[in-house]
């Protein structure tokens, strides 16, 4: 006699039913996660792989003036709305508290970016975050580049200058008497001075008027320097663009030496936020790029006849 097959036993409809349940019991448990990721406003909950994000520390110059430490924690709380899932962290290379290594001293062991709040290549960059990090072994860290160069910064230029009084449709008899100031702090570091006359060369392209680079500090020329260029060229309605982070001695300096409109410093603007956390992302895929092989191109022997 023929053993008779279980499966083939069953009542007809009785698979079915069971992959019919095993399906809403699997849709039931994705519904069940999907909401888990959903607070009771409706904004969404980061899943706990996106909370593991490597600590980001903006490094900070610091300064003796109090609204340069109030703006830096105020671009931060942006940083922090873009992306909450990214702890935050302050530290300043001098001046101001918390210094960067304390805050590095603090920081658990670990993967950790760090993004310059500084507009270009420089001593601070070369040296001083190198040796604050040198202090935190225990920290796996990387540097993102500098903030400038980059189209952002000169949106954000763009708008305080805006919000300064600069007329956005000028006609073409006013651009050819207009010019603006790019007033930076300087550096003895002829890499800072490229970046810097980067940014005006973009700037001035934005504006589609000449922009003139010049320094509170370190470097030539100064803005009122700058300012007898134009005007030796015939641009008498010039503005000055405050190229410094935060308020301070040399912004305020700069401002001073304005014949006319004096933007505000770059500040909490969002689009700084957003600049931040592109260097922390460029840096962080960097970190996570392997390294290529390189490829061996074999070598063929020559052979001489004796």
């Amino acid at each position: 006699m023929t053993a008779s097959n279980p499966q083939r036993d069953e009542p007809t409809g009785t698979a079915h039913l069971d992959s019919t349940a095993q399906l809403m019991t699997r849709i039931t448990s994705q519904l069940g996660t999907q909401l888990s990721h959903v607070r009771l406003n409706g904004s969404r909950r980061f899943a706990p792989s996106a909370l593991c994000s490597p600590p980001l520390v903006v490094v900070a110059h610091g300064s003796r003036d109090p609204r340069a430490l109030t703006t830096v924690n105020a671009l931060l709380d942006k940083v922090r709305a873009e992306r909450p899932e990214v702890p935050v962290h302050l530290g300043h290379i001098e001046l101001d508290e918390p210094l960067l290594t304390d805050t590095l001293a603090n920081l658990a062991p670990g993967r950790v970016i760090l993004a310059p709040l500084l507009l270009s290549r420089g001593y601070h960059v070369k040296q001083d975050i190198p040796e604050a990090l040198a202090k935190a072994p225990h920290l796996t860290a990387s540097v993102a580049a500098p903030l400038g160069p980059h189209p952002l910064l000169v949106e954000t230029l763009y708008a305080r200058l805006v919000e300064a009084g600069w007329n956005p449709t000028p006609d073409a008899r006013t651009r050819r008497t207009t010019g603006v100031v790019l007033a930076a702090a300087g550096s003895r570091d002829p890499d800072a001075a490229t970046d810097t006359a980067r940014t005006a060369e973009m700037l001035a392209e934005r504006l589609g008027v000449p922009v003139l680079p010049a320094y509170a500090s370190a470097a030539s020329p100064t803005v009122p320097a700058a300012l007898r260029a134009l005007a030796a060229r015939g641009r008498h309605r010039v503005a000055v663009a405050a190229y410094f982070t935060a308020p301070g001695r040399f912004a305020t300096q700069c401002a001073q030496a304005a014949p006319g409109t004096a933007a505000a410093p770059l500040g909490a603007h969002t689009a700084m936020a957003r600049l931040l956390l592109h260097r922390y992302d460029a840096a962080l895929n960097a970190a996570h790029t392997p390294t290529p092989t390189p490829t061996l191109t074999p070598v063929k022997r020559q052979l001489t006849s004796a």
